[in-house]
């Protein structure tokens, strides 16, 4: 009999075992849904901290004279605005528009960059920048050699301060201070970026130091009310703050421009770049398509794939994540749907289990944390 494949793991993998939490496949990785809760979990990220391990995110090293125009070639953003120390929301898409991966881009000085794709695109995305490289750039996947933390929640500067004299404060969102000592670990990045809707921080490390440090955070944390996370809160914090999710809002199908991340795509940035032709086109001549926020109505929980219908039963798209709000204590989510249908305040049915419920389009996100 042959051995059953065994996923990828991150340095916490001993912990998981040791302390008998449950694993399941995430993207041919062995990563935990839960903890004690997604609900408890869910609420200590909104209201204390809760601590995630993503170390099975992406890593790679762009480096060399050309790396900056490299990367404005092949990203959507404006690269070459980007200042030392600061990270940008980008998205890589193939010629016809769609995106092979939405990452951060982590400036660190003149030459050299990190960025951060999402797991399960890793090879994929690694293999894109390898085949349209076509200058001198250097790129490395470090990807095997990282851990990576995230603590988050309106105590997380708290937490991370009892481990650190690292200027934390003085860490705007979207920016980084590299090389700094955390817990007696030397080298650590520290940025903010977040991923959840609330104030936090995020922690690159060698993956020889990550279980190390995530018992010392915990420790730090227990005064703190902190939990660990897993990916089954992420999503439900992700998904209230609007924030979209590859290979649900964001596809090789769905575009940036459909995904309503505009924002993020400068058609009009002097640089050539994959998908420009195509993206220009699309913001041109409008979105066939739309990315929209709904709440429910009526009791029920959407989730991926259910149909979504016009008031007069015509279907009009596909829902692409829904839940049951823990902070909203209602069903919220997103969905695909024909741009004619798209407008906030639309009355929406959506088919769940063969009956239609009534739901509402609405702003995202869905959730915005009090800023103090």
């Amino acid at each position: 009999m042959s051995e059953p494949t065994i996923g990828k793991r991150t340095p916490l993998f001993d912990y998981y075992k040791a302390n008998g939490v449950k694993l399941i496949d995430f993207g041919g990785w062995e990563m935990p849904i839960q903890f004690s809760g997604i609900l408890a979990e869910h609420e200590a990220v909104r209201e204390r901290a809760g601590l995630f391990d993503c170390s099975h995110m992406g890593e790679i090293e762009i480096s060399g004279g050309e790396a900056e125009s490299y990367l404005n070639g092949l990203l959507t953003n404006a690269v070459s605005v980007m200042s030392s120390g600061q990270a940008q929301y980008n998205i890589m898409c193939y010629p016809d528009g769609g995106a092979v991966d939405d990452v951060i881009l982590f400036k660190m000085d003149e030459e050299s960059y990190l960025l951060v794709c999402n797991a399960s695109n890793t090879d994929k995305v690694y293999a894109w920048m390898q085949q349209n490289k076509g200058s001198e750039a250097i790129l490395k996947n470090i990807s095997d050699s990282i851990g990576l933390l995230a603590l988050q929640g309106p105590s997380a500067i708290k937490i991370l301060k009892e481990l650190t004299d690292a200027d934390l404060d003085a860490i705007g969102n979207y920016h980084f201070i590299a090389d700094q000592e955390v817990a007696g670990i030397p080298h650590v990045l520290i940025s903010r970026t977040g991923y959840t809707g609330e104030d936090g921080f995020e922690l690159y490390l060698s993956g020889e130091q990550t279980a190390f440090l995530w018992g010392k955070m915990l420790a730090a944390g227990e005064a703190y009310g902190v939990l660990p996370c897993g990916l089954g809160s992420r999503d439900t914090l992700r998904l209230e703050a609007g924030m979209p999710l590859y290979g649900h809002e964001l596809s090789e199908q769905i575009n940036p421009l459909t995904a309503g991340l505009g924002f993020a795509v400068k058609t009009k940035k002097a640089s050539d770049f994959i998908g420009k032709a195509a993206l220009t086109a699309i913001r041109e001549n409008g979105t066939t398509e739309k990315i929209v926020g709904f709440e429910a109505t009526e009791r029920g929980i959407p989730r991926e794939g259910y149909k979504v219908f016009s008031s007069d039963g015509e279907e009009i798209g596909i829902v692409t994540s829904g839940t049951q709000s823990p902070t909203l204590n209602k069903s919220i989510g997103m969905a695909l749907l024909k741009s004619d249908a798209a407008t906030i305040g639309t009355e929406i049915q959506i088919e769940i289990r063969n009956k239609r419920i009534q739901a509402t389009i609405i702003p995202k996100p869905f959730y915005k944390r009090m800023k103090s």
